[in-house]
């Protein structure tokens, strides 16, 4: 009997993240008290006036039919005008393309780009989005090792040693999901030259760039580089810095000719993003940035005390996060104790032991690449927070 689902969907591994996401929800429906550090989503409403844009756009009969599949032309130009005001990358309206949400700009820059067996370097930890978006566009994923030694930064020697004659687009990511690891612009310069010596694509995912801390600075791979330009891809959206997940709309810049590719593709796969949620995306990208930095403060805050409390667990070791709102601890000490009377030996298994006797919700490191790890959010309350490290420490603390 022929299979009933093709080998290449198949293939595909559900978001680990939105899995964890869910089964916490379906037991906090079930009455239990779970405290969910997984789905890397603001815990704060979308700000009023970008609301209210979307509830004028509601009654305007124009957003009621077809748009240009690229993007509404006003918002466009409006996201040109704010890559070049908050990263400095001059880019025109033609250079950018709308689409629904981070993720299909994902998928759509790695079909655009790729051809069958075609090799992407990617950095890990990763977000898990990306070798699955990888793999249905034909390319290969080639995992470059990081860890917290070198704060997840990855080097030009650690690229150079993964780069072969297949190689043709490295994945770029600072601020990075899942460890918070921000590249210094000194390395980003660096990384950039080695690219360009190289011939490679450079597919960068900026959509953290407002969240750093500290001394930590945001830097774009075609600012610092401006000779890899014309072979660069930046992806951003809506949801992070505006708490805009639900509302789907992320973007793509690149060359033109790039981006009517993806163009094409985006119109026979989806047609226009929702045009309301257009009208609202404009208002976000061309507003103030008040709100921005108000969340923003709050996220600081969190992540200083999750670090803390978490280096104060025996066996676990996290790096301070310098940008989005993830910690990545290392539980690789952990492992192999014994805990509540079982012994777990993966990261997975004591992640799945944590939601069943603390009722704390985390990602395991399997699902970045890196077993050994948890991620956890800081989107969350500062309450919840205090709390669920709080449960996962007194768990641990029995660990012999």
């Amino acid at each position: 009997m022929p299979t009933r689902v093709s080998a290449r969907i198949a293939a595909i591994a559900e978001s680990a993240t939105l899995a964890v996401d869910a089964k916490a929800k379906a037991l906090k429906a079930a009455g239990r008290p779970v405290i969910v550090f997984g789905a890397g989503e603001p815990d704060f409403p979308t700000p009023g006036h970008i609301v209210e844009a979307a509830q004028r756009a509601c009654a305007e009969p124009k957003f009621h039919k077809y748009t240009p599949a690229a993007g509404l032309p006003e918002l466009r130009q409006a996201i040109a005008s704010k890559t070049a005001r908050d990263s400095g990358y001059e880019v025109t309206a033609s250079q950018v393309l709308v689409t629904n949400g981070g993720k299909q700009a994902v998928y759509q820059t790695f079909g655009t780009l790729l051809d069958p067996g075609d090799e992407v370097l990617l950095p890990a930890p990763y977000w898990t989005t990306y070798p699955e978006a990888i793999a249905l566009a034909g390319g290969v994923t080639t995992v470059v090792p990081t860890d917290e030694t070198t704060g997840y930064l990855a080097s030009v020697d650690d690229l150079e040693r993964a780069r072969t004659d297949r190689t043709k687009v490295l994945l770029f990511v600072s601020p990075s999901n899942p460890t918070g690891a921000v590249y210094p612009p000194e390395l980003v310069k660096e990384i950039g030259q080695w690219a360009y010596e190289n011939n490679l694509w450079v597919v960068t995912d900026e959509i953290y760039e407002h969240l750093v801390y500290g001394d930590a600075t945001f830097s774009s791979i075609p600012v610092q580089t401006p000779q890899i330009s014309d072979m660069t891809v930046v992806l951003n959206g809506c949801a992070k810095t505006y708490a805009m997940t639900g509302w789907r709309v992320g973007w793509m810049i690149g060359p033109q000719d790039v981006i009517k590719a993806a163009s094409n593709l985006q119109s026979h796969a989806t047609s226009n993003v929702c045009n309301v949620a257009q009208a609202a995306a404009l208002a976000a990208v061309t507003g103030d940035l008040t709100a921005v930095a108000q969340m923003r403060d709050a996220f600081d805050r969190r992540r200083q005390t999750m670090t803390r409390m978490l280096n104060e667990i025996p066996g676990v070791l996290c790096p301070e996060p310098q940008g989005a709102f993830y910690c990545y601890p290392s539980v690789k000490d952990v492992l192999g104790k014994e805990i509540a009377g079982r012994t777990v030996h993966s990261s997975s298994e004591l992640a799945a032991m944590i939601l069943d006797e603390a009722e704390v919700a985390v990602v395991p490191g399997e699902a970045f690449g890196t077993p050994g790890y948890f991620r956890l959010s800081c989107a969350l309350g500062d309450a919840d927070l205090e709390e669920g490290i709080t449960r996962m420490a007194k768990l641990l603390a029995g660990a012999r």
